[in-house]
Protein backbone atom coordinates (compact mmCIF):
# COMPACT_ATOMS: atom_id res chain seq x y z
CA UNK A 1 0.00 0.00 0.00
CA UNK A 2 1.38 3.28 -0.90
CA UNK A 3 2.18 5.64 1.98
CA UNK A 4 -0.09 8.18 2.57
CA UNK A 5 1.72 12.48 2.10
CA UNK A 6 1.90 14.08 5.78
CA UNK A 7 3.62 16.67 7.26
CA UNK A 8 6.25 16.65 10.17
CA UNK A 9 7.68 18.66 12.95
CA UNK A 10 9.70 18.01 15.77
CA UNK A 11 11.99 15.56 16.62
CA UNK A 12 11.05 14.71 20.27
CA UNK A 13 10.73 10.69 21.32
CA UNK A 14 6.75 11.00 21.54
CA UNK A 15 4.89 10.75 18.47
CA UNK A 16 0.98 12.77 17.96
CA UNK A 17 -0.68 11.99 14.77
CA UNK A 18 -3.11 14.41 13.60
CA UNK A 19 -6.26 12.73 11.49
CA UNK A 20 -8.04 15.49 9.56
CA UNK A 21 -11.45 16.00 8.67
CA UNK A 22 -13.34 16.65 5.69
CA UNK A 23 -13.06 20.14 4.38
CA UNK A 24 -8.83 20.10 4.73
CA UNK A 25 -5.83 17.97 4.90
CA UNK A 26 -3.01 18.66 6.57
CA UNK A 27 -3.32 22.37 6.73
CA UNK A 28 -6.29 22.08 8.93
CA UNK A 29 -3.28 21.54 12.00
CA UNK A 30 -1.19 23.50 10.88
CA UNK A 31 -1.42 25.51 14.86
CA UNK A 32 -0.87 22.52 15.96
CA UNK A 33 1.84 21.76 13.71
CA UNK A 34 3.93 24.57 15.04
CA UNK A 35 2.50 24.45 18.42
CA UNK A 36 3.06 21.31 19.30
CA UNK A 37 6.38 20.65 17.82
CA UNK A 38 8.32 21.80 21.14
CA UNK A 39 7.17 18.96 23.32
CA UNK A 40 6.19 16.14 20.67
CA UNK A 41 6.93 14.95 17.08
CA UNK A 42 3.78 15.56 15.39
CA UNK A 43 2.52 14.00 12.18
CA UNK A 44 -0.31 15.53 10.14
CA UNK A 45 -1.39 13.32 7.28
CA UNK A 46 -2.89 13.97 4.09
CA UNK A 47 -5.33 10.66 3.57
CA UNK A 48 -6.20 9.49 0.42
CA UNK A 49 -7.67 12.24 -1.92
CA UNK A 50 -5.85 15.38 -0.07
CA UNK A 51 -2.64 17.33 0.03
CA UNK A 52 -0.31 15.11 -2.91
CA UNK A 53 -2.13 12.01 -1.76
CA UNK A 54 -3.92 10.29 -4.39
CA UNK A 55 -7.42 8.97 -4.13
CA UNK A 56 -7.61 5.42 -5.57
CA UNK A 57 -10.48 3.49 -6.02
CA UNK A 58 -13.51 4.12 -3.43
CA UNK A 59 -12.94 5.14 -0.09
CA UNK A 60 -14.13 3.16 2.84
CA UNK A 61 -13.14 2.86 6.50
CA UNK A 62 -11.26 -0.41 6.20
CA UNK A 63 -9.10 1.83 3.82
CA UNK A 64 -8.69 4.34 5.49
CA UNK A 65 -7.31 2.43 8.75
CA UNK A 66 -5.26 0.51 6.41
CA UNK A 67 -3.27 3.82 5.04
CA UNK A 68 -3.23 4.70 8.49
CA UNK A 69 -1.62 1.68 9.42
CA UNK A 70 0.89 2.19 6.19
CA UNK A 71 1.39 5.46 7.74
CA UNK A 72 2.50 4.53 11.29
CA UNK A 73 4.59 1.36 10.15
CA UNK A 74 6.50 3.87 7.48
CA UNK A 75 7.39 5.92 10.34
CA UNK A 76 8.12 3.08 12.57
CA UNK A 77 6.15 3.88 15.64
CA UNK A 78 5.15 0.66 17.54
CA UNK A 79 2.35 2.53 19.46
CA UNK A 80 0.71 5.82 18.07
CA UNK A 81 -0.84 8.83 19.79
CA UNK A 82 -3.55 9.46 17.87
CA UNK A 83 -5.80 12.69 17.75
CA UNK A 84 -8.49 12.17 15.10
CA UNK A 85 -10.84 15.51 14.20
CA UNK A 86 -14.09 15.17 12.60
CA UNK A 87 -14.04 12.26 10.20
CA UNK A 88 -10.59 12.01 11.30
CA UNK A 89 -11.80 10.92 15.11
CA UNK A 90 -14.24 8.34 13.06
CA UNK A 91 -10.82 6.83 11.53
CA UNK A 92 -9.11 6.95 14.84
CA UNK A 93 -12.15 5.00 16.58
CA UNK A 94 -11.72 2.54 13.49
CA UNK A 95 -8.23 1.97 13.47
CA UNK A 96 -8.24 1.27 17.66
CA UNK A 97 -10.83 -1.42 17.05
CA UNK A 98 -9.01 -3.13 14.17
CA UNK A 99 -5.32 -2.19 15.60
CA UNK A 100 -5.77 -1.92 19.40
CA UNK A 101 -2.56 -2.90 20.19
CA UNK A 102 -0.78 -0.01 17.41
CA UNK A 103 -2.75 3.08 20.16
CA UNK A 104 -1.26 4.49 22.79
CA UNK A 105 -3.84 6.78 23.72
CA UNK A 106 -6.94 8.50 22.10
CA UNK A 107 -8.16 12.50 21.42
CA UNK A 108 -11.80 12.08 19.73
CA UNK A 109 -12.61 15.99 18.45
CA UNK A 110 -16.21 17.14 17.63
CA UNK A 111 -16.55 13.80 16.30
CA UNK A 112 -19.41 10.62 16.75
CA UNK A 113 -19.25 7.05 17.23
CA UNK A 114 -21.65 6.26 14.70
CA UNK A 115 -23.40 8.64 11.93
CA UNK A 116 -27.40 8.52 11.68
CA UNK A 117 -29.63 6.21 12.62
CA UNK A 118 -29.51 2.31 12.10
CA UNK A 119 -32.46 2.55 9.46
CA UNK A 120 -30.30 4.19 7.08
CA UNK A 121 -32.33 7.12 6.38
CA UNK A 122 -30.80 10.01 7.85
CA UNK A 123 -27.64 8.99 5.81
CA UNK A 124 -29.26 8.68 2.55
CA UNK A 125 -31.06 12.11 2.79
CA UNK A 126 -27.39 13.42 4.10
CA UNK A 127 -26.01 12.26 1.18
CA UNK A 128 -28.36 13.24 -1.32
CA UNK A 129 -28.88 16.78 0.21
CA UNK A 130 -24.82 17.22 0.09
CA UNK A 131 -24.09 16.41 -3.52
CA UNK A 132 -26.99 18.00 -4.73
CA UNK A 133 -25.10 21.28 -5.07
CA UNK A 134 -22.53 19.20 -7.61
CA UNK A 135 -24.91 17.56 -9.14
CA UNK A 136 -26.95 21.05 -9.77
CA UNK A 137 -23.59 22.78 -11.39
CA UNK A 138 -21.93 24.21 -7.88
CA UNK A 139 -17.88 24.20 -7.76
CA UNK A 140 -16.30 23.40 -4.84
CA UNK A 141 -14.91 27.22 -3.96
CA UNK A 142 -18.53 27.77 -4.24
CA UNK A 143 -19.80 25.20 -1.62
CA UNK A 144 -16.83 25.90 0.63
CA UNK A 145 -17.95 30.13 0.53
CA UNK A 146 -21.56 28.76 1.64
CA UNK A 147 -20.26 26.07 4.22
CA UNK A 148 -17.64 26.66 6.03
CA UNK A 149 -18.38 29.98 7.84
CA UNK A 150 -21.84 28.00 9.76
CA UNK A 151 -19.02 25.97 10.93
CA UNK A 152 -17.46 28.43 13.47
CA UNK A 153 -18.43 29.39 17.19
CA UNK A 154 -19.09 33.22 18.78
CA UNK A 155 -15.48 32.76 19.98
CA UNK A 156 -13.47 32.11 16.93
CA UNK A 157 -10.61 33.62 15.71
CA UNK A 158 -11.72 35.20 12.49
CA UNK A 159 -8.43 34.08 10.45
CA UNK A 160 -10.37 30.14 10.37
CA UNK A 161 -12.65 30.92 8.19
CA UNK A 162 -9.84 32.16 5.60
CA UNK A 163 -7.92 29.26 6.08
CA UNK A 164 -10.91 26.71 5.87
CA UNK A 165 -12.20 28.22 3.53
CA UNK A 166 -9.14 28.19 1.50
CA UNK A 167 -8.47 24.71 2.52
CA UNK A 168 -11.49 23.36 0.93
CA UNK A 169 -11.67 24.84 -2.06
CA UNK A 170 -8.84 22.82 -3.29
CA UNK A 171 -10.74 19.96 -3.11
CA UNK A 172 -11.03 17.68 -6.15
CA UNK A 173 -15.24 17.02 -6.69
CA UNK A 174 -14.26 13.58 -6.89
CA UNK A 175 -12.43 13.58 -2.59
CA UNK A 176 -15.83 15.43 -1.84
CA UNK A 177 -18.07 13.07 -3.21
CA UNK A 178 -16.24 9.57 -1.91
CA UNK A 179 -15.44 11.00 1.59
CA UNK A 180 -19.41 12.29 1.97
CA UNK A 181 -20.59 8.87 0.71
CA UNK A 182 -17.62 7.59 3.39
CA UNK A 183 -18.79 9.16 6.06
CA UNK A 184 -21.89 8.25 5.78
CA UNK A 185 -21.27 4.54 6.45
CA UNK A 186 -19.73 5.00 9.66
CA UNK A 187 -20.91 3.05 12.75
CA UNK A 188 -18.35 1.74 15.96
CA UNK A 189 -21.46 2.41 18.54
CA UNK A 190 -20.75 -0.94 19.61
CA UNK A 191 -16.75 -0.88 20.36
CA UNK A 192 -16.71 2.29 22.74
CA UNK A 193 -16.88 0.33 25.60
CA UNK A 194 -14.20 -2.10 24.34
CA UNK A 195 -11.60 1.24 24.76
CA UNK A 196 -8.71 0.85 27.11
CA UNK A 197 -6.06 3.35 26.01
CA UNK A 198 -6.49 7.02 27.55
CA UNK A 199 -8.86 9.07 25.91
CA UNK A 200 -9.97 12.70 25.74
CA UNK A 201 -12.87 14.15 24.11
CA UNK A 202 -12.99 17.49 23.26
CA UNK A 203 -16.37 19.30 21.88
CA UNK A 204 -17.14 22.46 21.00
CA UNK A 205 -20.15 24.44 23.29
CA UNK A 206 -21.62 25.38 20.03
CA UNK A 207 -20.59 22.68 17.27
CA UNK A 208 -23.64 21.95 15.26
CA UNK A 209 -22.06 18.57 13.37
CA UNK A 210 -20.95 17.15 16.35
CA UNK A 211 -23.30 18.28 18.79
CA UNK A 212 -21.80 18.53 22.78
CA UNK A 213 -24.49 16.26 24.28
CA UNK A 214 -23.88 13.88 21.76
CA UNK A 215 -19.91 14.19 22.06
CA UNK A 216 -20.63 13.89 26.27
CA UNK A 217 -22.69 10.32 25.66
CA UNK A 218 -19.62 8.90 24.18
CA UNK A 219 -17.38 10.04 26.86
CA UNK A 220 -19.93 8.12 29.68
CA UNK A 221 -19.47 4.78 27.12
CA UNK A 222 -15.55 5.54 27.35
CA UNK A 223 -14.75 3.36 30.92
CA UNK A 224 -12.12 6.87 32.01
CA UNK A 225 -12.74 9.05 29.74
CA UNK A 226 -12.11 12.41 30.30
CA UNK A 227 -14.49 15.13 28.51
CA UNK A 228 -13.79 18.87 27.57
CA UNK A 229 -15.84 21.49 26.82
CA UNK A 230 -14.57 24.53 24.50
CA UNK A 231 -17.05 27.80 25.38
CA UNK A 232 -18.21 29.77 22.42
CA UNK A 233 -16.80 27.26 19.59
CA UNK A 234 -18.01 25.85 16.25
CA UNK A 235 -16.64 22.25 14.68
CA UNK A 236 -13.15 24.06 13.90
CA UNK A 237 -11.86 23.97 17.42
CA UNK A 238 -8.23 23.49 16.10
CA UNK A 239 -8.19 26.61 14.17
CA UNK A 240 -10.53 28.43 16.25
CA UNK A 241 -8.83 28.82 19.51
CA UNK A 242 -5.71 27.23 18.95
CA UNK A 243 -3.90 27.99 21.59
CA UNK A 244 -6.74 27.01 24.17
CA UNK A 245 -6.87 23.55 22.12
CA UNK A 246 -3.00 22.88 22.62
CA UNK A 247 -3.57 23.08 26.24
CA UNK A 248 -6.42 20.47 26.52
CA UNK A 249 -3.95 18.57 24.39
CA UNK A 250 -0.35 19.11 26.07
CA UNK A 251 -2.12 18.50 29.78
CA UNK A 252 -3.81 15.29 28.99
CA UNK A 253 -0.55 13.51 27.37
CA UNK A 254 1.35 14.80 30.05
CA UNK A 255 -0.82 13.00 32.62
CA UNK A 256 -0.78 9.36 30.49
CA UNK A 257 1.71 7.17 29.85
CA UNK A 258 2.81 4.33 27.89
CA UNK A 259 -0.73 3.77 27.04
CA UNK A 260 -1.85 3.17 31.13
CA UNK A 261 -4.26 5.55 32.80
CA UNK A 262 -2.98 7.54 35.22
Amino acid sequence: MRVPGFEKRGDAPETLILLHGIGAGAEMFSPQLEGLSDRFTVIAWNMPGYGETPLEGEMTFEALSGALLALIDHLGIEKANLLGHSIGGMIAQEFYARHPERVRSLILSGTTSAFGGRDGEFQKKFVADRLAPLDAGKTIPELAAAFVPRLVGSASLASAVEIARDAMSRLSPETYREVIRCLATFDRREELADISVPTLLIAGEEDTNAPLKSMKRIAEQIEGARFETMAGIGHLAPLEAPDAYNGLIREFLSTTAGGVRP
